[in-house]
């Protein structure tokens, strides 16, 4: 878990003034592990710290918090008969209040006291120069009246194209996981009300003109009403530098788009790079199985790199 600062900095900009929740260390069984953390405001909330009597208590905790203008509260809660649970461990909340005055600024970690007036450890100012050195990324810790997180890093971007059945069984998949997904189609009618968060609506008349304004790290899935727009869309991509891209389809769409993309200039390397079908086969053709497939394939691939950095600490 990391200090999300890009989800923080977007919530005070529209509130203005935000406490966020943070099981800064728990001991024993608990709902959430520590850096687990939530967002609170004035009349809602976003993200979950476990639910339940916990999270309520500490969510109108925290509503106090914001209107008494404290700054830090830090609490031990037993997780016992009081609260209604059973959990038989205990964890300790850190709640701290942010506006645009004191979003922090470093763009690796965040480190500060909880208790007013504690000299900074030692074991602090090693985090800080071994990050700087690209040597450590910390874990949350709280100890000697400090708390250190590492801050989250840019999400990978995912560009999804097409609002069918196929492309909201995704977008519904991928919901409140640590992707920046951009999702485009044609219409504004062809999207449904409800948007996630962590997704950007982009209605283009010509999605392949929109594709090229895409980072180059994005992964690309490719799943429209037309198959004449998938082909112009692959076309667009392939001539950009780009991570993945998945094309919904057979392996007969796969061969017929192979030879057309063939003749419009592409070479047989980049056209190989093109998966189709998307998702896992074994898993069925309807949109919630393809959907569960790539979020899989998605997940897999974020735990091996994540394996991979933690390995070279």
């Amino acid at each position: 878990m990391s200090f999300d600062l890009s989800s923080l900095t977007q919530m005070v900009e529209t509130h203005g003034h935000i406490a966020r929740i943070l099981i800064a260390d728990h001991k024993g069984s608990s709902p959430r592990e520590a850096g687990t953390s939530m967002l609170v405001w004035d009349t809602g909330f976003s993200g979950t710290i476990g639910g339940g009597a916990l999270e309520y208590q500490a969510v109108q905790n925290a509503q106090k918090q914001l209107q008494n203008n404290a700054l830090t509260s830090m609490e031990r809660i037993p997780l016992g008969p009081n609260l209604g649970q059973c959990c038989g461990g205990a964890v300790t909340l850190v709640t701290e209040c942010f506006s645009q005055k004191n979003l922090p600024d470093d763009t690796a970690i965040f480190a500060r006291p909880i208790k007013p007036n504690t000299p900074e450890p030692l074991w602090i100012k090693r985090a800080k120069a071994n990050t700087r050195n690209g040597a450590e990324i910390p874990t949350t810790q709280l100890q000697d009246g400090w708390l250190i997180e590492a801050i989250a890093q840019p999400l990978q971007p995912i560009w999804i194209y097409g609002a069918g059945h196929v492309g909201r069984a995704i977008i519904d998949t991928l919901q409140g996981l640590p992707y920046d997904i951009t999702w485009v189609d044609t219409k504004a009618n062809r999207f449904p009300e409800n948007i996630p968060e962590n997704v950007t609506q982009l209605i283009a008349q010509n999605p392949a003109l929109a594709a090229k304004h895409a980072p180059v790290n994005a992964q690309h899935y490719i799943l429209t009403y037309s198959h004449a727009l998938d082909l112009e869309l692959c076309h667009a991509i392939l001539g950009h530098s780009f991570k993945s891209l998945g094309l919904i389809g057979s392996k007969t769409k796969h061969a017929r788009f192979t030879a057309k993309l063939q003749n419009l200039g592409h070479s047989s390397a980049q056209i190989s790079r093109i998966i189709c079908p998307i998702g896992d086969p074994s898993l069925g053709k309807e949109p919630k199985a393809i959907a569960l497939g790539i979020t899989s394939a998605l997940i897999r691939e974020r735990a091996t790199v994540t394996a991979q950095k933690e390995a070279h600490l």
